[in-house]
């Protein structure tokens, strides 16, 4: 994709990179991506156990939202600061730093008791989240190009969905196993073995990309100039529009909502092969299920946008069965709810790899980290937004309209995506 840089000149870079500079994907995506799954241990075992072992922790239940909110709210504050900051130092101490920082907060959750210190931790913990996920992002994008952005980035995003389930899952067993704080210890030193992986091997991408965006430019006439810069203003407000309907829609509405759907539908307690099973036992295995899919459909999707090269009808197609899923959801049958949430998680992951994808499109390599920050902040604002939003409407409503309005905003996206498209393609 061919975007205008500054004084009317046409950035190719993601097409000339020269591979004498480029890492092999493993040096690259193998301590990134390990270092920001363990990183994500000790996040989620807190969202998993917390809310069970408030007197191991020393909490009272009413504070457990506060204490799992904290990390979102600093988030919204350093997403843009931390985003320039990539933008004018060397990646890799940075990212490393915040890994440590990352296992730190997790120590803070196993040697101290009481409200004050969990929510220090807290703190910390989303000012570390903030400069993994940008830095992340920002190193696979630096060693990407047009035709392997979207496999490497989706490749990355498998890391973020399996530390995200795969630290529920140790850490609720951990605490069953031997105790809360002796589970977040745990979990603080397997995150930081991630950290010294990466501090070893993990090389720095800055000046590489600086390298090879000198010299990769062409001029061209002053209108296509400012055409490409239009477009690059419409994909980039397309692209935060894309990611923050994600945010709002599956980690704002449905994980909030799915338990007390299920528990609308199905009741308490559900006779399953001639066996018992509790509604929370349920809503696990399906935000679970969700997860491992939305996983697996992230590298897929970007591939598939690597190979076609039409990264903005990817992006609608991949809208079609979330709105499907969302569809199938609201009209509260236990067979269509079997079905649509596997369409959901589809979506989802090619939602919240795409986006990231298009960022790096855009060309701009000496603005992508703060380009990134302004898309996270939307999706942070959006996700925190969600569950407020669907518990009013809920009453009012009820769950299942409360998803076909998440089916119809998907549907909003995917027609966007198509105008994105066709005014790319017109200009």
């Amino acid at each position: 994709m061919l975007l205008s840089g500054g004084d009317g000149k046409l950035d190719t870079e993601g097409l000339r990179m020269d591979d004498r500079y480029k890492p092999s994907p493993l040096r690259v995506l193998l301590p990134v991506g390990l270092g920001t799954c363990l990183s994500l241990l000790g996040d989620a075992s807190l969202y998993a156990v917390l809310p069970t072992h408030t007197a191991d922790a020393g909490v009272a239940l009413a504070s457990v939202g506060i204490l799992l909110s904290a990390n979102r709210f600093i988030r919204l504050l350093l997403n843009g600061p931390v985003g320039a900051l990539f933008d004018r130092v060397r990646r890799r101490p940075l990212f490393v730093s915040a890994l440590f920082l990352g296992a730190v907060s997790t120590a803070v959750y196993g040697l101290t008791q009481g409200f004050w210190p969990l929510l220090f931790g807290r703190m910390m913990w989303g000012t570390a989240w903030v400069g993994i996920w940008i830095g992340g992002n920002t190193i696979v994008l630096d060693v990407s190009r047009d035709n392997t952005r979207g496999r490497w980035i989706g490749l990355y995003h498998v890391s973020f969905f399996l530390g995200a389930a795969g630290g529920a899952l140790l850490g609720g067993f951990l605490t069953d196993l031997v105790g809360f704080h002796q589970a977040m210890v745990i979990g603080s030193c397997v995150s930081l073995c991630g950290a010294f992986f990466a501090l070893v091997l993990l090389p720095e991408t800055r000046d590489l990309r600086e390298r090879v965006s000198q010299g990769a430019h062409t001029t061209i006439d002053e209108g296509r100039a400012l055409r490409a810069r239009r477009n690059q203003r419409v994909m980039f407000a397309s692209t935060v529009g894309l990611y923050s309907i994600h945010r709002l829609a599956m980690a704002g509405v449905l994980q909030s909502t799915f338990g007390l759907f299920l528990l609308g539908l199905l009741g308490a307690q559900v006779r399953v092969a001639g066996h018992t099973v509790g509604v929370a036992t349920l809503t696990g295995l399906g935000l679970g299920l969700s997860t491992v899919i939305s996983a697996t459909a992230a590298p897929v999707i970007g591939g598939l946008s690597d190979r076609t090269g039409e990264r903005w009808r990817v992006a609608a197609g991949g809208l079609v069965p979330g709105v499907t899923g969302f569809s199938l959801l609201s009209v509260g049958l236990p067979f269509a709810t079997l079905l649509g949430v596997p369409l959901v998680a589809i979506t989802g992951g090619s939602n919240q790899g795409l986006s990231t994808v298009l960022i790096g499109d855009l060309g701009n390599v000496g603005r992508r980290s703060r380009q990134l920050g302004v898309l996270f902040t939307a999706g942070d604002l959006a996700s925190a937004i969600g569950p407020p939003f669907a518990y009013a409407m809920v009453p009012l409503i009820g769950a299942k309209n409360v998803y076909a309005m998440m089916a119809g905003l998907f549907f909003c996206a995917f027609v966007a995506m198509l105008l994105v498209d066709r005014t790319i393609r017109r200009s």
